[in-house]
């Protein structure tokens, strides 16, 4: 029978989280012969077989090892080796719904052309910068994806395409070396191509990035990095120039923490997003400032 899904994981130094991920995976509610796991191990301090041996009977798993490159780079080996006809992308700190791939399988019946993106929520909700990560997401998602036929952009820890389109593409850009910007460049190119793209809000995952006020922060700068290089890529294809967003899209981001059922203050989480707002303009500037600075060295 020919494979109908692969699920690629890149992982780096996480064993724990990754161990947690594909028990999730080994409860899913699918026929075990319609899918494979592909896990790539981007060059962790210590071997992670010993994680994924446990999960090789109840899986068709591969695990592929390689030296750090990136999880773009990651991402693109995993896919190299897929037999599915639909690549899964999702992370080791994420953990797929028992109906995950049930519900995938539905929506590609229907468009089997298409980049589908599901819905991520926050599986450490007492953590107050966890949430606001997630809530941050959820805004996005919100502003960039406002119709079923309008989406622009999907997280990589939960989305989904066929492996034809992605290969003819050539999948995720590797000039990308942190977990930041590469999925919104490929979401960016895939448009720029025509395909269509779909949000599926029954396509679920569960995300658990333990966060502190220190990794909050270096999230958010390595997302400012990652726009800058986001921007200097596409400006090297004939498109136009992104428009700069309303200041009512700032406004809205910022209160709309307050108008969201969470376990923790909105106020606290508005607070948050101010900061995630300028670790992210120092991010984009010092990215800026050091490939300039490498440039003329």
């Amino acid at each position: 029978m020919v494979l109908t899904f692969s699920i690629i994981i890149p992982t780096y130094n996480r064993p724990e989280r990754l161990a947690t991920c594909l028990e999730a995976i080994a409860r899913v509610d699918y026929p075990r012969d319609r899918f494979e796991v592909i896990v790539v191990d981007d060059g962790s301090e210590k071997p992670i077989e010993p994680v994924v041996s446990p999960f090789h009977n109840p899986l068709n798993l591969t695990l592929i090892t390689q030296a750090n490159a990136g999880p773009a780079n990651a991402r693109n080996t995993g896919a190299a080796k897929a037999k599915g006809k639909f690549l899964v992308f999702t992370d080791d700190d994420c953990t797929l719904a028992p109906d995950y791939l049930h519900a995938l399988d539905v929506r590609f019946t229907k468009t089997p052309d298409c980049l589908i993106g599901g819905r991520t929520l926050n599986a450490l909700t007492d953590n107050l910068y966890s949430t606001a990560s997630q809530v941050l997401i959820d805004y996005l998602y919100q502003y960039y994806n406002a119709g079923s036929n309008e989406s622009n952009f999907f997280a990589s820890n939960n989305f989904a395409m066929p492996t034809e389109r992605f290969q003819s593409l050539g999948g995720f850009d590797t000039s990308f070396p942190l977990a930041a910007g590469e999925d919104r460049e490929f979401c960016d190119r895939w448009l720029h191509h025509g395909y269509p793209m779909s949000y599926a809000p029954e396509v679920r995952i569960y995300h658990a990035h333990k966060l502190t006020l220190p990794k909050f922060w270096r999230q958010h700068f390595n997302y400012g990095r990652g726009a800058f290089c986001f921007h200097k890529v596409r400006s090297r294809r004939d498109v136009e120039r992104i428009k700069v967003e309303p200041l009512s899209f700032y406004f809205n981001l910022l209160t709309y923490p307050l108008f969201q059922k969470s376990d923790q203050p909105g106020l606290l989480v508005s607070a948050l997003f101010v900061v995630s707002q300028i670790a992210n303009i120092a991010g984009f500037f010092w990215e800026r400032l050091n490939q300039t600075t490498e440039k003329f060295t």
